[in-house]
């Protein structure tokens, strides 16, 4: 039997990922639709290994747009919904896109999935979403204290796709991720921004003494999380997505200066990010027991491959960052 899956943001990096992982995984059983609005950090290059796989559709539009939503979500069976606003920095000062698109966009997609009686809805979100944490990792159970806009926008997201769970009895699933790596990163992030810095001879922006601590986890472990989560998690629930490395910025800075052989002499320390999380830290104990959930990319070896990928695709990333 043909599943029928929607995928917004499939166009993006982790979505993308995800795409192209269902589609070499699987043989006739699928079908993908990608719903993309191809804003700055869409790039329909991303899908080119697959674009031409008969079982791929790609239809351009946002989420927020009621009418497009209603028929796609009517001619599929199942959502995984990574469409969002991203990057911390943008939502400081343009929140308003980063809740229209995170909040309104996950409600419309939701109101079309209970009007349509949709199979299952897989909800991509952020460890973000529980704000800073000293000591320990945080379980799903604990609350939401988000401290940025983009993180308040995507837990506020959570809350929506869950309560249609709670209320209607909807079948939704929600993931939240630690810090993504790897190939087809949009050049914002800290990890492509330091490399094709790097690669071009320029410094790299380090935020306040590089104390903050941040958890990371391959893109190709994390996309494997969620199909486990879309295949055999449970409706109602939230599955943490961790990768188990934690480096502050400074140690994941040294490391990227060694990969690119450049010396500490191209960092460039820059005013902290206001309100920035000193933390993040996810237990993801529950999707190991339940699921079978394990990373398996060693942090050095996939951020080795990740810098000599963005080294040997300088023609994929570089219209991207100078555009404008």
């Amino acid at each position: 039997m043909v599943t029928r899956i929607l995928v917004t943001g499939g166009a993006g990096f982790i979505g993308s990922h995800y795409v192209r992982s269902v589609l070499e995984g699987k043989h006739e059983e699928v079908r993908v639709t990608v719903l993309d609005k191809l804003t700055y950090a869409g790039n329909p290059n991303n899908l080119r290994e697959v674009r031409d796989d008969r079982r791929l559709t790609f239809v351009r539009g946002d989420i927020c747009d009621a009418r497009l939503v209603d028929g796609l979500v009517r001619r599929a069976d199942q959502v995984v919904h990574f469409a969002a606003e991203s990057h911390v920095d943008r939502s400081l000062f343009g929140a308003d896109t980063f809740v229209r698109t995170n909040v309104l966009g996950t409600q419309t997609l939701l109101n079309a999935a209970l009007r349509h009686g949709l199979e299952r809805f897989v909800h991509i979100s952020t460890d973000e979403v529980y704000g800073s944490i000293t000591a320990g990792s945080w379980t799903e159970d604990h609350p939401v204290q988000p401290n940025s806009p983009y993180a308040a926008s995507k837990a506020s997201s959570d809350l929506v796709a869950l309560s249609y769970h709670h209320t209607h009895g909807l079948d939704v699933r929600v993931t939240r991720c630690c810090n993504n790596y790897g190939p087809h990163q949009f050049p914002e992030k800290v990890i492509p921004l330091f490399v094709t810095n790097l690669l071009e001879g320029r410094k790299v922006p380090l935020y306040g003494d590089g104390r903050n601590v941040r958890e990371w986890l391959h893109v190709g472990d994390h996309v494997r999380g969620v199909e486990l989560v879309r295949t055999g998690g449970s409706p109602g629930e939230i599955y943490n997505l961790g990768g188990g490395t934690e480096l502050t910025n400074r140690e994941l800075t040294g490391m990227l200066l060694a990969a690119c052989g450049a010396g500490r002499h191209m960092v460039e320390h820059v005013p902290d990010r206001l309100g920035h999380d000193l933390r993040y830290s996810t237990d993801w104990t529950k999707a190991r027991d339940e699921l079978g959930y394990r990373p398996r990319t060693d942090f050095a070896a996939g951020l080795g491959e990740t810098v000599a990928w963005y080294r040997e695709h300088h023609d994929w990333w570089a219209p991207l960052k100078h555009a404008g």
